[in-house]
């Protein structure tokens, strides 16, 4: 007498499942492994007829079939995780324009009050990117009376800039 489908099935869990279940539990964590188990049985279901008498190894290459494509899911979806995370950071709303403009003006205003030489080595520092020894020697003087200049400079400039943007004195020594 032949088997229903239904009751094929009943008999390849029964006789295999713990089996497929220990070999997907060598490879993914346990609560994968559960979801592994029902997946490859599901595929057996849908393809009874392809299932060999000698179903374990065929069972076991639908178990691996299944992590493999777990784990390349798993990857895209990381993949896609970190690619809107860079988005969202790339789109986060900007200072508005006029902002943006009242600190330009504040910074050259501000600027344009320091003597040529605090101006100098406050942009060798925040705009040129030099270390003070470096800045020194471009502006010909000695490290201490740069530092001096320097110092000078951003009280100067904070105090100009203080009433218009008071952290814009503190993102020009935060560069230095």
């Amino acid at each position: 007498m032949k088997q229903t489908p239904d009751e094929q099935l009943v008999l390849l869990w029964t006789e295999h499942a713990p089996r497929v279940l220990a070999y997907a539990s060598r490879h993914v964590d346990a609560d994968t492994a559960q979801d592994v188990v029902s997946e490859t049985f599901l595929t057996a279901w849908r393809r009874l007829a392809a299932v060999p008498d000698d179903a374990l190894p065929w069972l076991l290459v639908v178990a691996r079939n299944t992590i493999a494509n777990q784990r390349r899911s798993g990857r895209r979806q990381q993949r896609l995780a970190a690619q809107m995370e860079r988005l969202r950071q790339i789109t986060e709303p900007a200072p508005a324009a006029d902002v943006l403009a009242a600190e330009r003006a504040a910074v050259l205003d501000g600027l344009a009050a320091l003597t040529p030489r605090e101006r100098e080595a406050l942009l060798l520092i925040a705009w040129d990117g030099l270390e003070p020894a470096q800045a020194a020697r471009v502006a010909g003087c000695s490290l201490p009376t740069f530092h001096v200049r320097l110092y000078r400079a951003r009280r100067r400039l904070q105090a100009a800039t203080a009433p218009a943007s008071p952290d814009l004195a503190t993102r020009t020594e935060t560069t230095a």
